[in-house]
């Protein structure tokens, strides 16, 4: 296994082994992999956005062309580029093709405090930063410039706009700061042989949703993240067939890897991307692109019920509804239930790689009061009492976990790596839970929250 970057924790030798010896990693880079999946589904429609489609094939050649600008830019293998973009197809684009130069992407959500992108950008010694020129009446291109004269080393930034709009800054230009701003549109070159990356280096980097004193940056490698896509699509049977509505945030962990867009892509289907969760759009978007797999947060999924009262909408195809987090409470999961069917399924992760699920055969008790089991037969799991000792079975206590796809550290975060992860590996989730005798997990919210039960 190749190193990875510096100031990331690499799994041990011995669990290296193990994972390769179980099959749970397979040396392929995510990018690569998309050069497979477009030979073997080329004129199969990949991404859905309004009324823009484009089939694996041309998604395969833009990542290529967008790869060889990137590289005409100066972006070099192990530099990083923070990527701050809505659900557009160009989100897909820009992600592939960064990893494609050997680029590391820095997920961050559209919606994520301004004031929070520096340090983040700091941090990760970002050269790069892709965003809209202006969105949501934020101008992302005025952050940007700010940073740029804070701090040398951002230099690159790639404006998005929409399809039919013109930048105000046409061509490339450049600020007193020596940075440059150029449409992400205009990123674009005759494809050429790029680097190798090792499977094992970081691919991205997700944001932590956990308690961390910085940014919290969770670097997910190629090699554990195939692994996670590849197992969730496989336990929830996900085809060519079928068509995934990406309305979460594309770069939050659920929307892209559970098994979501890359998923998705994965199996030849296709992937519909919504601008957010509103089922105004969303479930007239279930009923156009005959969607069969979405994933939605407690609070979106209650307004998705409210809406389906006077909706007029078919959304008779939809086959899976995967309700993501702790904080479902069990009259919305049986509001679901009695909505959706046995089509509901529970699930919580973490950005840092643990994964529980319930199985499509599990029983209503089962959907309704836990978050279902972990996704890999070598994901460890302890629960553990404040003295750091495993609880009784069926106590309740802090969830710890170490597997194939959960990381072992945070990025440049020594002390939240000491707060975070024990010294044998395991990441202290924050949260609590208690198993049950069919080894089911009930998550019941997080440490120090008063309204959680003792004990």
């Amino acid at each position: 296994m190749a190193s990875m970057l510096d100031g990331c924790t690499p799994w041990p030798e011995a669990f290296v082994d193990r994972y390769w010896a179980a099959g749970h990693w397979s040396g392929y880079t995510l990018d690569n992999l998309l050069r497979g999946w477009a030979l073997q589904y080329g004129p199969r429609t990949a991404l859905v956005h309004g009324g823009t489609r484009i089939t694996y094939a041309q998604l395969n050649r833009r990542v290529d062309r967008m790869a060889a600008g990137f590289r005409l830019r100066g972006l070099r293998p192990g530099m990083r580029a923070v990527v701050q973009l809505p659900n557009v197809p160009e989100f897909v684009i820009t992600s592939f093709a960064l990893m494609r130069a050997g680029v590391v992407p820095v997920f961050c959500p559209i919606t994520h405090p301004a004031s929070e992108v520096p340090e983040l950008v700091r941090v990760t010694q970002a050269v790069g930063y892709v965003a809209p020129a202006v969105y949501g009446g934020f101008d992302h291109t005025a952050l940007a410039a700010d940073i740029a004269a804070r701090w040398p080393f951002l230099r690159r930034v790639f404006t998005f706009e929409a399809p039919g709009t013109s930048s105000p800054y046409g061509g490339m230009t450049t600020d007193p700061s020596n940075c440059q701003y150029a449409p992400l549109g205009s990123i674009d070159a005759a494809p050429e042989p790029g680097p190798a990356p090792s499977s094992g280096q970081v691919a991205f980097f997700l944001l932590s949703g956990g308690a961390t004193e910085g940014p919290g940056l969770v670097p997910r490698t190629h090699d554990d993240y195939a692994c996670q896509v590849r197992a969730t699509a496989e336990l929830v049977s996900l085809t060519e067939d079928d068509v995934y509505l990406a309305a979460l945030p594309a770069g939050s962990d659920f929307a892209l890897g559970c098994p979501g867009i890359i998923g998705t892509l994965s199996v030849g289907g296709t992937v519909v991307l919504a601008d957010g969760p509103d089922p105004s759009a969303c479930l007239p978007l279930i009923e156009r692109e005959r969607v069969t797999v979405t994933s939605l947060t407690p609070a979106a999924a209650e307004l998705w019920l409210d809406a389906r009262a006077t909706d007029r909408a078919d959304a008779g195809s939809l086959r899976l509804v995967q309700l993501c987090g702790a904080s479902l409470d069990r009259a919305t999961a049986e509001r679901m239930r009695a909505a959706w069917g046995d089509r509901v399924q529970r699930v919580f992760g973490m950005p840092e790689g643990l994964l529980t699920l319930t199985r499509p055969a599990d029983p209503d008790e089962t959907v309704l009061t836990t978050q279902g089991r972990p996704l890999s037969p070598d994901d460890e799991i302890r629960i553990v009492g404040a003295d750091g000792r495993d609880v009784p079975a069926g106590e309740s206590g802090e969830l710890l976990a170490r597997g194939p796809h959960t990381v072992r550290g945070y990025y440049r975060a020594p002390e939240d790596n000491a707060r975070s992860f024990t010294a044998d590996g395991y990441f202290r989730t924050g949260y609590r839970a208690r198993r049950t005798p069919d080894g089911n997990l009930t998550v019941t919210g997080r440490l120090g929250d008063p309204r959680q039960e003792a004990g």
